[in-house]
């Protein structure tokens, strides 16, 4: 394959993914028939469009480190990052629509540019490359992304042990003690799921979120109802951090029980979880959107990027 091929057919997939997870009817979040009263779906739509750029120059990066042009440390995806959320912001006024599914699907768009591609990709090899892509960032990475964040300003950010991305000093103190934007994210994953996939290679992503859609798509669901279900799954084992950071662990293990529930009931195709889940949306969303289960809807996007890589097509 010529590789301007292949940087418009991969970032094709990481744009479709972004498009394919916003539309989906996901409890708590905006969707296709949802919105919130200052976030609605034309915001995301605008989203993926304004990230195309960026997804092309990651995917473009990686083709270059496989062809030993440069190396992994020089692939910029703090940068890409930055620049992404920066052109987002410029597009709509929705404000924080992606901030956390571009810092997960970034460095894979990389690590796709590096992996080789005929008809789909070998999950294995773009795992490994994804590892080597988000261990071999720099502190610049590390500055570009919290000046990202200063863009994005996501809701919920309270005080971090050390390196706090609202204190000023941070940035001088990650380029005076050369702190990796991946040792960054190694403090941070504790308390933030992003955080935790990147320094722990995606497993979330990788082992339970797109195998879960897989199996469902196989089978003969419908994308929306595969992602929905999907969703529930992920959200009842990893309460989420984009509640923890707005309501406490305590309110975002309270949701991980409830997306339990509608599962112990059957899921979305049995009459009484579908019954459920049309309460527990509607619970969420009387929440003034501090019950947003934002970061489970990132690693969705994730694990469609990666199902759209393998060759999914609607």
């Amino acid at each position: 394959m010529h590789p301007r091929d292949k940087i418009i057919d991969v970032t094709n997939c990481f744009q479709l993914a972004i498009l394919l997870e916003a539309s989906a009817h996901k409890p708590g979040n905006v969707s296709v028939v949802t919105n919130f009263e200052n976030t609605r779906y034309e915001h995301f739509l605008a989203s993926a469009v304004a990230a195309r750029e960026s997804f092309e120059e990651a995917v473009r990066r990686g083709l270059a480190i496989s062809r030993r042009k440069i190396s992994a440390s020089e692939a910029g995806v703090g940068k890409i990052i930055r620049k992404c959320v920066s052109d987002i912001n410029v597009w709509q006024s929705g404000g924080n629509t992606l901030l956390g599914a571009v810092i997960l699907l970034s460095p894979m768009a990389v690590a796709a540019g590096m992996t080789e591609y005929a008809d789909d990709f070998d999950i294995s090899e773009l795992r490994r490359n994804l590892k080597l892509v988000v261990e071999s960032t720099t502190p610049e990475d590390a500055v570009n992304v919290y000046r990202a964040m200063a863009v994005a300003k996501p809701s919920g950010l309270g005080s971090a042990p050390s390196l706090d991305v609202n204190d000023p000093a941070s940035i001088r103190q990650i380029r005076k003690d050369k702190v990796s934007l991946f040792e960054v994210f190694k403090i941070a994953e504790k308390y933030d799921t992003i955080c935790f996939e990147w320094v722990n290679n995606f497993p979330i992503t990788f082992t339970r979120a797109y195998p879960g859609l897989s199996a469902l798509v196989k089978s003969g669901w419908n994308l929306n109802d595969a992602i929905i279900e999907t969703f529930l799954e992920v959200l009842s084992e990893y309460p989420d951090t984009f509640i923890t950071r707005k309501a406490g662990l305590e309110k975002a293990r309270e949701v991980s029980a409830e997306s339990e529930k509608i599962l112990k009931l059957g899921g979305i195709r049995a009459s009484e979880g579908k019954k459920q889940l049309k309460v527990f949306d509607l619970k969420l969303r009387r929440s003034s959107n501090l019950l947003n289960p934002g970061t489970t809807a990132d690693i969705l996007s994730a694990a469609l990027a990666l199902l759209i890589l393998r060759g999914y097509r609607p």
